[in-house]
């Protein structure tokens, strides 16, 4: 490319050619020169950029007040952050989410592109620097050691909005479900065995209370998140911070982002303890789990259809195989399960992660942030795609559910407070190995009444605690 499209620019190592049609600068070029390591960039996550931004123009805003920084650089860095909360120049963002130096390649990209945007809108040519800086300027008062972390407390906290919208929709979906089938009667199963009977609104509406019991743990995230260490600088001790910066800072991030943000009770413990960042991650573990033990249990539900359980009705979403005719797959509880593992596997990677700080920073903090990003994208995706395209297309299979029902030996517990764990046990065992029906066989032998043999074996009674025996 012809000189006339690059620019020069220098840092502690020296100086290089940066092509002038980008905004960011020499950092962000020698950390793409350094890092490729995956398919994620910055720019996959432009929640992320935008709490960057918001973050420069709360210190920004903080550096004005206390006439630190002259209201011409303070306005122009205001411009060039609005922008990037309007999600403009996300291109800019180009570096790998995987990156080493705690953040400073990341938090130097934003620095970069805002002077660089601002420089322009104060009439200058991308790299005057003379006329304002990004360390000088846009880094002021600030460390990416307090900056990195904060910005990505506030990503998370409007992804976790985001996926707990998701989350509370699928809880209603099953509830729908649940009102739907309350009166399909089927066996219920422990171990893979037949148990006693239970309807199919039963279960699924305990489907939506597993999910729905995390969604306060999940609301209670945003007092944890809110709690920042920006005003600490480098290791918390606050150094090259003025007075009053961190009160004005914080006061300006609560209102640019409408939520509660205060600073953290001890900035030096904030600033290398990773321990909020695997708490929410932990949370989204344990939903994960139960999304895919509730994806293996629908894929159960609907084996067959001649074959299999076929209980329930799937949606057919596309063909299932390129050699078996008719064959079609539960592609999206398959896909539900995957995307749940992919959250699990995440959780350990935090976990590693947030052990593997040394003193008062935690160098690995951008596989931290990476990650968890990565499991709440996944977790939105997934939700709303089980949710959508599996859950709310569900139909019941009454006659297949009811015959299971009668062709069990599980009912024979409910009529234990009748004749006794002797004799239903071997009732059990004789049906099992005639093929007989435990209601066949206890008329056959005259055990029971056809009156108390009603009352034991009608559906209210099976389902919940019966208010006295039949004599």
């Amino acid at each position: 490319m012809s000189s006339l499209h690059m620019r020069l620019e220098k840092d502690l190592l020296g100086t290089k050619q940066v092509n002038d049609a980008h905004y960011y600068g020499i950092q962000t070029l020698r950390a793409l020169e350094n890092f490729d390591l995956t398919s994620s960039k910055l720019s996959s996550y432009p929640y992320f950029i935008q709490a960057l931004a918001m973050v420069k123009l709360a210190a920004a805003e903080a550096n004005y007040q206390l006439k630190l920084l002259p209201e011409a650089k303070y306005q122009a860095i205001k411009y060039a952050c609005e922008q990037l909360m309007q999600g403009q120049f996300l291109q800019e963002f180009p570096l790998d989410m995987l990156q080493g130096g705690a953040g400073t390649s990341t938090n130097m990209n934003a620095n970069e592109v805002i002077c660089n945007i601002a420089l322009e809108y104060m009439g200058h040519a991308k790299g005057q620097y003379q006329y304002l800086h990004p360390n000088n300027d846009v880094n002021m008062s600030q460390s990416t050691n307090d900056v990195y972390p904060t910005a990505i407390r506030l990503a998370l906290l409007g992804d976790l909005e985001r996926y707990q919208l998701r989350l509370t929709e699928i809880v209603n979906s099953l509830k729908t479900k649940a009102l739907a089938f309350h009166d399909v009667l089927k066996m219920g199963r422990t171990q893979l065995q037949d148990a006693v009977p239970m309807t199919l609104g039963q279960e699924f509406h305990a489907f939506a209370s597993i999910l729905q019991q995390d969604l306060p743990l999940l609301a209670s995230l945003p007092e944890l998140l809110g709690r920042v260490n920006l005003g600490g600088t480098a290791i918390g001790t606050g150094i090259n911070a003025p007075a009053h910066y961190q009160e004005l800072a914080l006061a300006a991030l609560s209102r640019l982002t409408n939520k509660n943000i205060q600073a953290a009770p001890d900035l030096i413990a904030a600033t290398s303890d990773m321990g909020d960042f695997v708490l929410v991650s932990g949370y989204l573990k344990r939903t994960a789990t139960k999304l895919s033990k509730i994806a293996n249990d629908i894929r159960l539900l609907s084996s067959g259809p001649r074959a299999g359980l076929n209980e329930i009705h799937l949606q057919a979403r596309q063909p299932g195989s390129s050699i078996m005719p008719g064959k079609v797959n539960p592609v999206i509880p398959e896909a539900m399960n995957m995307a749940a593992f992919q959250v699990i596997a995440n959780d350990l990677a935090i976990t590693l992660a947030a052990d593997a700080g040394q003193f008062q920073l935690n160098a690995m903090e951008p596989l931290i942030a990476f990650k968890l990003f990565d499991s709440l994208d996944v977790l939105q995706r997934s939700v709303q795609m089980f949710d959508q395209l599996c859950i709310q297309g569900i139909q019941a299979n009454a006659v297949q559910c009811r015959n299971n029902v009668d062709n069990s030996i599980g009912i024979i517990t409910a009529l234990n407070p009748y004749l006794g764990y002797e004799t239903t046990t071997r009732l059990a065992q004789t049906a099992h190995e005639t093929g007989q029906r435990i209601l066949d066989l206890v008329r056959t032998e005259g055990l029971l009444s056809e009156e108390v043999l009603q009352y034991a074996l009608f559906v209210d009674q099976m389902l919940q605690p019966p208010l006295e025996l039949a004599i």
